[in-house]
């Protein structure tokens, strides 16, 4: 029978077909991204602490992550001399400061707001480039700014008849402030690294970061054995712990590293943004949260506002008009513009 006739092979030629475009890649990579909340506040729920929960995540995923950056090293371990910089602050703001108030957000929030108060960080660094310029943002940066403040509003419901734990909205923003240092940090483009390497290296000084503060008795450090309880099934404390360290960062960073190559990192990064609708569904499947419909609004809000903020970034970077020494310049990249193609753990 000709391919064309045959139904369920086409099916699988446009499934193949999708997956290798990188768009099926970067959506796989968002969805499994959305599971770390899901996963860590069924440990916490069991008396886990968030520093507990960090230390395993990143301890677990650095060990095995290491077994492919090794081998990407292979003769080039100058590599890590000529970048410690780089991996040393990822680790410790983008990877272990990050998830550790993210983890503590979503302790005291449901998973989906915890989330959409750290997506906050384009505006952070938008509003604070405005503050050291003290030159207003081009129209559309500006709306989208406005948008992601006015959704910020009605996540937190400030008139709804449930009262939101405000301490829970600070360590929400205090992860969202660290991922706009994340981009600050990793804004210059750097192909002397491979994405992987970043991403293992990341993982170890956080891990590391956290043990050393846990035995200096900085980090509370708390661990359980009791089962967890994921949707209508309970499970022992080893299957969350391993979907966080397994689905959520391992595979989630993988994918995503493969998604960015194939589409490039600004569309990545905008497909990414999936990630709050998949922890959404994943919470409300598995914890069985969901926000409000006001919050779910402002959620809305915010991603609007991200996108519009990330589409003037690529308005941005065109070239402009003006000719130096008969070529067309083009503008100074932004601090959204790259990141190593790899994001930061939520």
């Amino acid at each position: 029978m000709p391919a064309a006739t045959n139904p369920t092979g086409t099916h699988i030629t446009a499934s193949r077909g999708f997956m290798a475009s990188g768009l099926g890649i970067a959506l796989f990579s968002s969805a499994v991204f959305g599971l770390s909340g899901s996963f860590a506040k069924a440990l916490l729920e069991t008396g886990w602490s968030p520093g507990a929960a960090v230390t395993a995540r990143l301890t677990g995923a650095a060990l095995i992550l290491a077994i492919p950056a090794i081998p990407a090293l292979r003769g080039k371990w100058h590599q890590l001399r000529d970048n410690w910089v780089t991996i040393v602050l990822f680790g410790l703001i983008g990877v272990a400061a990050c998830q550790l108030f993210y983890f503590n957000a979503v302790a005291r929030l449901s998973v989906g707001v915890a989330l959409l108060l750290e997506y906050l960080a384009p505006v952070i660094i938008v509003l604070w480039l405005w503050a050291a310029s003290r030159k207003r943002p081009r129209a559309l940066t500006f709306g989208g700014t406005l948008l992601s403040l006015a959704g910020l509003v009605l996540v937190l419901d400030l008139t709804g008849t449930v009262k939101i734990d405000v301490v829970g909205v600070f360590w929400g923003i205090a992860a969202a402030v660290c991922l706009a240092m994340y981009f600050f940090i990793t804004a210059k483009e750097n192909d002397s690294l491979p994405p992987i390497v970043l991403a293992s290296g990341g993982l170890m000084v956080g891990a590391a970061v956290m043990w050393l503060a846990a035995a200096t008795g900085l980090l509370p450090m708390a661990f359980s054995t009791a089962d967890t309880k994921l949707g209508p099934w309970t499970t022992p404390w080893w299957v969350s712990l391993g979907g966080l360290v397994v689905l959520a960062t391992v595979l989630a960073y993988v994918s995503g590293i493969m998604a960015a190559r194939a589409l490039g990192s600004k569309v990545a990064s905008f497909v990414s943004l999936t990630e709050v609708l998949f922890a959404v569904v994943w919470a409300w499947l598995l914890l069985g949260e969901l926000p409000g419909a006001i919050q779910l609004l402002g959620g809305a809000l915010i991603v609007g506002g991200v996108i519009l903020v990330r589409l003037d970034e690529l308005r941005g970077q065109a070239i402009t008009p003006v000719m130096d020494g008969g070529a067309p310049r083009r503008k100074a990249p932004s601090p959204l513009e790259h990141a190593n193609d790899v994001e930061p753990v939520p």
